[in-house]
C-alpha cells in the first residue's frame, strides 16, 4: 500500500453494515434462527427476486431508513415464499416472521455500525471518506439514521446517479466530483466483482474485505486483503 493515500472509497452494503458478510448469508442465518421452514435454495430464490423487485420498482422511498429497507425486503421475500407454495403458514405467522427477522437484522447492522463508527471518525481526520454504493436512492437517509452521515465527504448512491457497479463509471463520477487523484485513493469493499476490479480499472488501489478467505477472481491484478474492517487503520499505516 502506497503511503500517499488521502482518499478512502467505501462500499456500504456488505462492507460497513455487515463487516464482509453477504446479505444473503446474514438473512438466511436469521431465517434459520426464526425456524422458517424453507430450504436455503428456496430462500435464495426469494432473495434474488426481492433484490430485482426493489431495484426495478419504486418501492424504497427517499425517506426510508435502514429498518424500513430491511422490512420491505423481507416482506417481499416471505410473501414470495408463500406464493411459490414453499412456506406454508397463515398470514399472522408470516407477519411474525417478518417483524422478528427485521428486528434481528437491524440490530446486527446497528451493532456493527457502532463497532466501526469510532474507526471511521478517526480516519476522517486524516483522509477524505467517500461512500460509493449500489443502493435505492435513500442512502443518505440510512446513514443519517445510523449516525454516520456526517463522516463522509460525499455519498454516491447508484439509484440517484443512474450508474450501478460493476460499471466503473460510478467510481469515475466520484473521482471527478471530488477532485480525486486515483493513485491517491483506495477502495475498501467486500465484492471483488463490484468493488475491487472496477476501481482498479481506473488506477485506484484496493483493499478487499474478505472474511471467508475466498479466492481472488480472474481479472484482479492484485489487492491487499483484510478479514475484519477494524484491520483497516493498521494496513493504511
Amino acid at each position: 500500500m502506497d503511503n500517499n493515500i488521502d482518499t478512502i472509497l467505501f462500499d456500504f452494503g456488505g462492507t460497513l453494515d455487515t463487516n464482509g458478510i453477504h446479505w444473503s448469508e446474514l438473512l438466511w442465518n436469521q431465517y434459520v434462527k426464526e425456524n422458517v421452514a424453507v430450504t436455503k435454495e428456496q430462500f435464495y430464490e426469494s432473495y434474488v427476486f426481492a433484490e430485482k423487485k426493489l431495484g426495478s420498482e419504486n418501492i424504497i422511498k427517499a425517506t426510508d431508513t435502514m429498518y424500513d429497507v430491511l422490512k420491505k425486503k423481507i416482506d417481499i421475500e416471505t410473501q414470495y415464499l408463500v406464493n411459490q407454495g414453499w412456506l406454508h403458514t397463515e398470514e399472522i405467522t408470516r407477519r411474525s416472521y417478518l417483524e422478528h427477522i427485521t428486528v434481528r437484522c437491524y440490530y446486527l447492522v446497528k451493532q456493527n455500525i457502532a463497532r466501526v463508527g469510532g474507526m471511521l471518525r478517526s480516519l476522517a481526520m486524516s483522509h477524505k471518506l467517500i461512500l460509493v454504493s449500489n443502493f435505492y436512492g435513500n442512502l443518505t437517509t440510512v446513514l443519517d439514521g445510523l449516525g454516520i452521515l456526517d463522516i463522509f465527504a460525499d455519498v454516491v448512491d447508484s439509484a440517484i446517479v443512474n450508474v450501478r457497479k460493476p460499471d466503473s463509471q460510478i467510481y469515475n463520477l466520484a473521482i471527478h466530483r471530488n477532485d480525486i487523484k486515483p493513485n491517491n485513493a483506495v477502495i475498501v469493499g467486500d465484492s471483488m466483482k463490484n468493488d475491487i476490479i472496477p476501481a482498479q480499472q481506473l488506477g485506484i488501489q484496493s483493499i478487499w474485505l474478505n472474511p471467508n478467505y475466498a479466492n481472488i477472481h480472474h481479472g484482479c491484478t492484485s489487492t491487499l486483503q483484510i478479514t475484519d474492517i477494524l484491520q483497516l487503520p493498521q494496513l493504511l499505516a
